[in-house]
């Protein structure tokens, strides 16, 4: 009988390049640098820095990668038996748990120095900080303890914009902690209806994620008032005077879309309602940052 860990060594020897970017889960991360972006910009009345800005993006960047991949590596069994993610590298053995962990701590090494040395202090800090949220207090401990582990774990995914903040001004900003605000209320609509339209994977890999300990039509309700709450803190940009009418115009919009798909997700879902609406929250934080920063610039 062959040893498991030298069929294993084989399979991780032959790991590409796409396997480690796959492991960096490039488009969460760069859903998160465009959150990021809009908070460097929102910082300034003028242009960013071009140092601050690419060295901001990148070191960002690379500590978010480096908290993905040890995602990657702290829930590869779980990964192993659920549909959406037992093809993941680390899960299928094609880049082995060692060599997974020296890449998230490469990137993380670096990526903190960028920050440190070319940005500020205080953003690599809270940078870093963001990181132990995800990737230990989140992903080792909240997400296999409570139902409620992405509201509370939402908060290191919702610090983006706050990082840009600080990258530009060096110091943190009611402003700043807003856009967080916005971030961590949109995120458990959005990571509930992926929830519910997974839910047997969630059971089959024993994680207490909100439909399975609650019932769906709970979750549903839930989603609901997020979607509710998530319109008001969505009005509270314009009511500070940080951004403008179009802002308020473009969101308006967007949040009661949103709401639609809550309502229907709640009252008259069909098979891919659930879906929809985990794609449209994607679409919905992409435009309304987009949104912000149009509205600082171009009103």
């Amino acid at each position: 009988m062959k040893n498991p860990a030298i069929v294993t060594a084989k399979v991780s020897s032959g790991a590409t390049w796409r396997d480690y970017y796959e492991l960096t889960k490039p488009r969460v991360v760069m859903l998160l640098l465009l959150t990021a972006l809009v908070g460097m910009c929102l910082a300034t009345p003028t242009w960013v820095d071009p140092v601050i800005l690419s060295a901001g993006m990148l070191g960002i960047g690379l500590l978010s990668s480096a908290a993905a991949v040890i995602n990657h590596v702290v829930d590869h069994r779980i990964d192993s038996i659920m549909a959406r993610t037992f093809n993941r590298p680390v899960a299928r053995g094609k880049v082995s748990v060692p060599r997974a962990l020296f890449f998230a701590a490469t990137l993380g090494v670096v990526g903190f120095i960028l920050l440190a040395v070319f940005v500020n202090m205080l953003t690599a800090w809270l940078t870093l900080a963001s990181l132990v949220g995800y990737a230990v207090i989140y992903t080792m401990y909240l997400k296999r303890a409570t139902p409620q582990n992405i509201v509370i774990g939402g908060l290191a995914g919702a610090a983006p914009p706050l990082l840009g903040w600080t990258a530009v001004t060096g110091d943190i900003h009611a402003y700043g902690l807003l856009l967080v605000l916005i971030v961590f209320t949109w995120t458990p609509p959005h990571f509930w209806a992926l929830a519910i339209h997974r839910e047997k994977d969630y059971a089959k890999a024993q994680i207490p994620m909100l439909p399975n300990t609650h019932g769906v039509e709970f979750t549903k309700t839930c989603v609901v008032l997020y979607t509710l709450l998530l319109c008001a803190v969505c009005l509270l940009p314009f009511l500070t005077g940080m951004s403008g009418g179009f802002y308020l115009l473009g969101s308006s919009l967007l949040n009661a879309y949103f709401m639609y798909m809550a309502l229907k997700l709640k009252f008259k879902p069909t098979e891919n309602t659930a879906m929809d609406t985990f794609k449209f929250s994607i679409l919905h934080l992409m435009l309304l940052f987009v949104i912000l920063l149009v509205d600082h610039y171009l009103v």
